[in-house]
């Protein structure tokens, strides 16, 4: 009887672990936001571009976590899915941009505050034309990156499904200088919405309390990384080149959320080479030498959230090697890494001198 009573007992956990799972599915919610803000003036190059006060649209679709998975709960139960942005700059020169990405909400006290994040391509109607609009010096090219920050005060479910919400917001657009000239724009606001849950309220499986409390240790570990992509000197029309930047440096895990970092990085950006010779011959009074070191080397901290297989990675560097000043002294880098396996990632970021955007990097690299 024994065994068969081993086996029912098995049969009953499993079932009610399956009914469990069940009950804690994620479910489906949209939000839309109306925007309305200000262009963040970050280059003289923008100053004529500011006629009015950009308006848009936001559209999210999101799956709400009720803990399902045990990471779930460690980050309160984000949100995760996709959006659509529109955004009118009331400007005839810069036109209008849209824009499709995947974002995330985190949640803070008792979930009445919300972070999102969201990055994703954009496209706008009034690219740069020599011809036709030769004075945007914002958008170098039709397609783009776009990134957005957004921090609103939300409560859900006040009739039925029906919520509201209204905060702050931030948008960034910016081709990553694959293509002059992009000083890109940058946006900021205020933003009201509404949001409503397809599912009821919803309940929250508490499967990870145990470890979110529990200490979380992990010896120092190291990293390898190759970036990498196409870029374009300050020049228009100078055409696309290639750059390699290569990362090395340490992380240590703090807690099961958070890694902190420092390295050196080494810059190999063909396409200042070609800035280098053009200013020798096209200035002669500077008696800058054309054949000036391109190359640059940085020294960087950095941060790291881990997030299941995604984390968010955030770096702020200093050139200690940098014998042809082009830009500032300090630069930073925003990216998503995904790890497909333990000690195996691949990344997107952007490095970025402040909010004017050197390079869109497609990276891989180890940790061991």
């Amino acid at each position: 009887m024994r065994p068969m009573k081993n086996v029912f007992s098995l049969l009953l956990f499993c079932f009610c672990w399956s009914a469990a799972a069940q009950q804690f599915e994620d479910t489906n919610a949209i939000e839309v936001n109306v925007l309305r803000g200000n262009v963040l003036p970050h280059s003289p190059e923008l100053y004529h571009l500011i006629t009015g006060h950009p308006e848009g649209v936001m559209i999210s679709f999101s799956k709400k976590t009720h803990g399902k998975q045990a990471w779930q709960s460690l980050y309160n139960y984000p949100d995760y899915g996709g959006y659509f942005l529109y955004e009118d700059f009331k400007n005839e020169i810069l036109g209008k941009n849209y824009a499709i990405g995947a974002h995330y909400n985190f949640y803070f006290l008792d979930r009445m505050l919300m972070l999102k994040i969201a990055q994703g391509i954009a496209m706008t109607t009034h690219p740069y034309d020599k011809d036709t609009n030769s004075k945007n010096r914002a958008f170098g090219s039709k397609y783009m990156g776009n990134t957005n920050f957004m921090l609103n005060f939300k409560k859900d479910h006040i009739v039925d499904g029906f919520g509201l919400e209204a905060g702050f917001f931030f948008t960034h657009f910016s081709n990553g200088r694959f293509k002059s000239p992009n000083s890109g724009i940058n946006t900021y606001g205020i933003h009201l919405g509404i949001n409503y849950d397809f599912d009821k309220k919803p309940k929250f499986a508490v499967l990870d309390s145990l470890g979110a409390t529990m200490k979380f240790t992990e010896p120092v570990k190291f990293n390898l990384v190759l970036r990498s992509g196409f870029n374009e000197s300050p020049i228009i029309g100078s055409g696309q080149k290639p750059f390699y930047h290569f990362g090395f440096y340490a992380d240590k895990r703090i807690n099961r959320k958070s890694a902190l970092q420092a390295g050196i990085d080494l810059f190999a950006t063909t396409s200042i080479k070609e800035f280098i010779k053009y200013r020798s011959i096209a200035y002669p009074d500077d008696h800058l030498d054309p054949n000036t070191d391109y190359k640059r080397v940085g020294f960087f901290i950095g941060h790291e959230l881990f997030i299941n297989r995604i984390s968010i990675e955030t770096q702020l560097g200093y050139y200690i090697y940098r014998p042809f000043e082009m830009d500032r002294p300090i630069y930073d880098r925003l990216g998503i890494k995904y790890y497909w396996y333990k000690n195996v990632y691949s990344a997107l970021s952007v490095k970025t001198h402040g909010f004017l955007a050197e390079a869109l990097e497609l990276g891989i690299g180890i940790r061991i």
